[in-house]
């Protein structure tokens, strides 16, 4: 807000400065023009007079001269400014006035009109943009920086401006959605540590088992070999109990521990076709990495706009990322009642032998040891196609990476 005041200020001082200095260019050259017209007129008149006397004048026809008077005893009894001039041995009197320049006066009235009309629009402008939007934006400028460090209990004040109505709507509807996965991640982390809390103390009772068997056992204090078979039976079946307690954790470890919500409705292709479109030409281009989209056919179909925009993202930034750069494809094809989006990419360094697990959670192949990544991209985006309905899957061919995404068809 300071530097617009202060810009505020420099626009009022150039337009002061504007107007005092046209002002001074009228006046000057109204001024430089003092003395010129009517001396012109005044000759006009002497040299008809000297032709076809006094009695052929018509003031009419002159802007300046408003009286011609020729000698007599009242000769120099007037108001107002004249010129003497003897023609022919006669003296006469050139009444006139100075200030009728009209062309002057209202060159100077329509100067400053609309130099007044200029002030008062970029005036307003200007009041009317520090008003409703960089005064509401001030406002608004800590808002991601408390977001970015947890402050999400204080919601915006809804505003009803068209400029950031929508954004504050938006805003706050990531703060809630921030802080309810605030919530359940610790919802989450609690249910784990109780879960891991609970099979360790279970754990521990056939452990015990087992060490007092073990124990027993290496001492020679079961010599009947009818005994030492049941207490192995009793050992394996305690075994058998830990393994089971094991499957447990590993099961609550792989368990869906994102919040994948989706909103199923039905859209057209194009727009999330045309999102992704927009944002990876300007991308791609930037790395000189050639993108094509095939033509389509236009039709509706079932799911989460943005979580299928977010699906082909994943995809295509996987594509960006284990390609050799030389180009990235979309393809379309329909089938079944479905509409198949392909991701086609050359370079493609993954094994036949990786290609079933790229889908699992956590899971990285041997081509992706230098690369950044979670291995959690392709999971993500399966787990939203299965929650819409749909599906997807991926195949190499001649070298091409291809990934599909199923859509079903409304």
């Amino acid at each position: 807000m300071k530097s617009f005041n202060k810009f505020f200020l420099f626009v009022l001082i150039v337009i002061v400065l504007v107007f005092v200095g046209s002002n001074v260019i009228l006046i000057s050259q109204d001024n430089s023009n003092v003395g010129r017209p009517y001396r012109v007129e005044v000759n006009r008149i002497a040299l008809q007079i000297e032709e076809k006397g006094i009695e052929s004048i018509n003031l009419n026809d002159y802007s300046f001269i408003t009286a011609v008077v020729k000698e007599n005893d009242n000769f120099y009894d007037t108001d107002s400014d004249y010129i003497i001039k003897e023609i022919k041995g006669e003296l006469y009197r050139f009444d006139y006035n100075a200030d009728k320049n009209t062309d002057n006066n209202f060159n100077f009235l329509l100067v400053n009109f609309c130099l007044g009309v200029m002030t008062i629009v970029v005036v307003a402008v200007l009041l009317y943009l520090r008003a409703k939007i960089l005064k509401p934006f001030d406002k608004l400028t800590d808002i991601p920086y408390e977001l970015s460090k947890g402050n999400l209990t204080v919601p915006m004040k809804e505003s009803k401006s068209k400029f950031f109505g929508r954004f504050i709507w938006g805003t706050n509807l990531l703060r809630e959605n921030l802080e309810q996965q605030k919530k359940r991640e610790l919802d989450l982390q609690k249910e784990r540590k109780m879960l891991l809390l609970s099979l360790s103390h279970d754990i521990k009772t056939p452990l015990s088992a087992i060490k007092l068997y073990s124990k027993a056992l290496s001492k020679g204090l079961y010599t009947d070999a009818e005994k030492q078979t049941e207490i192995a039976e009793n050992i394996n079946s305690k075994a058998d109990e830990i393994e089971g307690y094991v499957s447990q954790i590993i099961t609550a470890s792989r368990e869906d521990f994102l919040c994948l919500d989706v909103n199923v409705s039905e859209f057209y292709l194009s727009e999330i076709i045309d999102k992704t479109e927009i944002y990876y030409k300007e991308k791609l281009e930037l790395i000189k990495t050639p993108f094509k989209v095939e033509k389509y056919s236009n039709c509706l179909v079932n799911g989460d706009a943005n979580r299928c925009i977010e699906v082909l993202q994943n995809v295509i930034e996987n594509a960006i990322k284990y390609g050799d750069g030389k180009g990235i494809e979309i393809s379309f094809s329909e089938e079944d009642g479905c509409v198949l989006v392909t991701v086609k990419n050359s370079g493609c360094t993954l094994s036949e032998n990786d290609l079933p697990h790229i889908f699992d959670s956590f899971w990285r192949g041997e081509n992706a040891t230098d690369k950044n990544g979670s291995g959690l991209g392709l999971y993500i985006c399966r787990q939203l196609m299965l929650k819409m309905n749909g599906d997807i899957f991926a195949e190499i061919k001649n070298g091409f990476m291809q990934v599909t995404a199923v859509f079903m068809k409304m």
